[in-house]
C-alpha cells in the first residue's frame, strides 16, 4: 500500500503554505481530499474573498471531514503565522476574542489546513464592528416542504425589497434554503438591522401566508421561515463561494435572479462551480457597488410596533431583551398556564 503523502508545501500570496495529510479524505461522496479543498478556495479566491474581504470570520473546523463532527474556534490561535490579518470582536456576553479576516487566498488555505470547509463571516467590516453593512435574509425551510417552496419566497423577498429601495442578492445556502443578501450602508447598530430584518420576515408572512412564517418556534412555523435573527450581533451564515460540509460538497452560489426559479443546488458544487465561474462570471460581482439604506423598512417596523406587533424571540443565548415576549415554547406556556387554573 502506497504512504500517503504526509504534508505539501504550497506558495500562496507570497506566503509558504504547509498542508498536511492533503490526501485526507473530507467529502467520501466524491472522493474529495483536504488538497482539493484547498485548491478549489484558491481558484475561486476572488469571488470568495469579495464576501469575506475585512470581515471577523469565525474558524468551523471539521478535522475528519463531513463525516466527523465540528467545532467552532472563535479565537486565532497564538501560534498562527504573524501575517495573518484579525480583528478583534466583542460577543453579546461582554467578553472578547480576536478572529480570523480572510482577505486573500493564504487565509482560506490557512484555514482549510485547520480543517474549516465553510466560512462563517459577521456582517460588519473592521474598521466598524458595531454597524452591519450587510442585510442577511436566511430563507429556511420547514423539514418537508419542498425546495420549490423556497425558490417561490426568494422571488416574493425580491419584490419586496425593490418595493423598499434595496437590491437583492440571492444564493444557495448550500443545503436546503437560499440566502439574500442586500449591502446596506453601515449607519444602522445591529439591533436596527434585526429590527428591519424582523420586519421583513413579517411582511413576508403577510404576503404569503402559508408560504412564509416570521415564527421563532419550530412548532409555529409552516413553509419557510424568513430568519431575521440571522442578523444579531455574532450570528453567521456560511459566505457565498463556501463550500458546505454535505455529502456530495455543494457550494453556497451566488445566483442571477432568473436562475432562482429552476436552480438545482445539487449541481453546484467544489467541482462544478469553478467551470461556472469561468463561463457563466459572478452575479454577486457588484453587490459592494450598491448599498441602500433601511429607512423605509424601519418605517415598516414602526408601523408594525404602532399596531401591536412588539418584538420577536432572540436567540437563547442573548440576554432577555427589553419588549421581547416570554422566551418559551407556546406549548410549553399554555400548558404551564392550564396547570395554573386547574390549581
Amino acid at each position: 500500500m502506497a504512504r500517503q503523502q504526509q504534508h505539501v508545501v504550497l506558495e500562496v500570496c507570497g506566503h509558504e503554505l504547509r498542508v498536511s495529510n492533503p490526501g485526507k479524505v473530507f467529502f467520501p461522496e466524491r472522493a474529495l481530499t483536504k488538497l482539493d479543498l484547498v485548491n478549489y478556495y484558491i481558484e475561486v479566491e476572488q469571488a470568495a474573498v469579495r464576501h469575506l474581504r475585512e470581515r471577523p470570520t469565525v474558524l468551523k473546523r471539521w478535522v475528519d471531514g463531513v463525516q466527523g463532527e465540528p467545532f467552532f474556534q472563535k479565537r486565532v490561535p497564538e501560534s498562527a503565522p504573524d501575517w495573518l490579518q484579525t480583528a478583534t470582536v466583542t460577543f453579546p456576553s461582554g467578553r472578547h476574542a480576536r478572529e480570523l479576516v480572510v482577505n486573500d487566498a493564504a487565509h482560506l488555505a490557512w484555514g482549510v489546513n485547520l480543517g474549516v470547509i465553510d466560512w462563517n463571516p459577521w456582517a460588519v467590516r473592521r474598521a466598524d464592528l458595531d454597524h452591519p453593512d450587510e442585510l442577511r435574509i436566511d430563507l429556511d425551510p420547514v423539514d418537508g416542504v419542498p425546495f420549490a417552496h423556497v425558490r417561490d419566497v426568494a422571488l416574493g423577498v425580491r419584490e419586496a425589497l425593490e418595493e423598499y429601495g434595496l437590491s437583492g442578492f440571492p444564493k444557495t445556502s448550500g443545503s436546503r434554503g437560499i440566502h439574500v443578501l442586500v449591502r446596506i450602508e453601515p449607519t444602522r447598530d445591529f439591533h436596527e438591522v434585526r429590527r428591519a430584518a424582523l420586519a421583513l420576515a413579517r411582511e413576508m408572512e403577510r404576503r404569503m401566508p402559508g408560504r412564509a412564517t416570521s415564527r421563532w418556534w419550530k412548532e409555529e412555523r409552516e413553509g419557510v421561515f424568513v430568519d431575521y435573527n440571522q442578523n444579531a450581533r455574532d450570528r453567521t451564515v456560511a459566505s457565498a463561494y463556501s463550500v458546505r460540509a454535505v455529502s456530495d460538497a455543494r457550494v453556497s452560489c451566488p445566483l442571477r435572479w432568473d436562475e432562482v426559479a429552476d436552480v438545482d443546488p445539487g449541481e453546484l458544487r467544489l467541482d462544478t462551480v469553478p467551470e461556472r465561474l469561468r463561463t457563466v462570471g459572478d452575479p454577486s460581482a457588484e453587490i459592494d457597488e450598491r448599498p441602500g439604506q433601511l429607512d423605509a423598512l424601519l418605517e415598516l417596523a414602526a408601523r408594525d410596533e404602532r399596531d401591536g406587533l412588539g418584538d420577536a424571540p432572540w436567540p437563547p443565548h442573548f440576554r432577555k431583551q427589553k419588549g421581547e415576549p416570554k422566551r418559551v415554547q407556546p406549548s410549553r406556556s399554555r400548558t404551564s398556564a392550564s396547570r395554573e387554573r386547574a390549581q
